[in-house]
């Protein structure tokens, strides 16, 4: 790849992505989300993006069970589990959680692992 090439991909990454898109990675919980403007007549309308909706936990496929053991920590059940470390927050999705650690501070809890949300399967 020449200097020029990867001079332009840096730029393309630089710029802003077009109004209404994100650049979050398909296995991110905020892929999908779009965003929106906020004008109050200021210097500069701000961008935002949109909130995210927990999908209620009863929607979401079973896939398996975790049993928390002492010293656990979400992203390395995810890695275990979902084979990928940054899925944590389906672990929190499928379990009411709110903050991920939460959910391993009692060895012996029994963790619900789900299927993003849209996806058929065992249900509990």
């Amino acid at each position: 790849m020449t200097v020029e090439d990867q001079q332009d991909r840096l730029a393309a990454l630089l710029q802003p992505p077009p109004l209404g898109a994100t650049r979050f990675p398909p296995g991110s919980r905020y892929a999908g989300i779009g965003t929106d403007v906020y004008d109050a007549g200021g210097e500069r309308p701000i961008v935002y993006l949109r909130r995210r909706f927990v999908p209620h936990p009863q929607r979401l496929a079973t896939i398996g069970w975790h049993v928390v053991n002492a010293g656990e920590r979400t992203d390395h059940i995810a890695a275990a589990r979902l084979d990928d470390p940054e899925l944590f927050w389906r672990l929190c999705d499928g379990n009411r959680a709110v903050f991920a650690e939460d959910l391993v501070r009692e060895p012996g809890r029994r963790l619900r692992i789900t299927a993003p949300d849209g996806v058929p399967g065992v249900t509990p």
